[in-house]
């Protein structure tokens, strides 16, 4: 399979883009082109890190909090799992199964996709399995967006269940860290770099950085 790469062409990483090898910025969009390189994955790695310790206390914290008659009648406190709970408990599988699924199994699978892909970026594989690759990440490019609907309902139930004395829902602590771990989660995918899907690439040496 004839690559850029074999063919002295590179890619750029923004718009994708190629040009001849000796060319420094892409005459399309004006992004600086440079090489795909392995020590990239250190970035992947940080964030994804991040990511993870953020989704912890987003599980084990209150996402929401809810207060009915000024706190007389008393108030509730529910985390994601909890949540999800309550909702089968009233009957309601679908709304319960679309959470359970942006909030656990979205989260479990991407941070599972990208670790696959950080470790096998760069190593030689077949057509096949280059392909594989590449459709695992444009899967968690797209579910990354889809990522923040916990987030979204709590906003929503926030902003709309304010009945004063009544009753009234607040957003928990969960739900900043819930945030932050998708947001950190969307940074890593966005550090990858697809083009280590297609070739091995050995780290570059210091002269190689110099001189490019």
């Amino acid at each position: 399979m004839l690559t850029a790469h074999r063919a002295g062409l590179i890619g750029c990483h923004a718009c994708g883009r190629v040009w001849p090898q000796d060319e420094t910025t892409c005459r399309r969009c004006g992004a600086t082109l440079h090489p795909p390189d392995r020590r990239g994955l250190q970035a992947v790695w940080a964030w994804l890190a991040a990511g993870i310790v953020f989704y912890i206390p987003a599980n084990l914290l209150p996402m929401l909090r809810t207060e009915t008659f000024a706190g007389l009648q008393g108030s509730g406190e529910a985390t994601i799992v909890g949540g999800v709970i309550e909702l089968i408990r009233y009957g309601n599988w679908g709304v319960a199964a679309i959470v359970f699924a942006a909030s656990v199994i979205v989260p479990l699978a991407k941070f599972l996709a990208i670790s696959w892909l950080a470790v096998v970026a760069g190593r030689p594989a077949t057509i096949e399995a280059a392909h594989t690759r590449l459709k695992v990440f444009e899967v968690v490019e797209f579910i990354g967006r889809w990522s923040m609907i916990d987030v979204f309902v709590v906003a929503i139930l926030s902003a709309l269940v304010q009945l004063g004395f009544v009753a009234s829902i607040h957003p928990g602590p969960a739900a900043v860290s819930f945030a932050l771990s998708v947001a950190f989660t969307m940074l890593s995918a966005q550090s990858f770099d697809p083009r280590l899907i297609w070739r091995g690439l050995p780290l570059r040496s210091r002269r190689d950085t110099t001189t490019g």
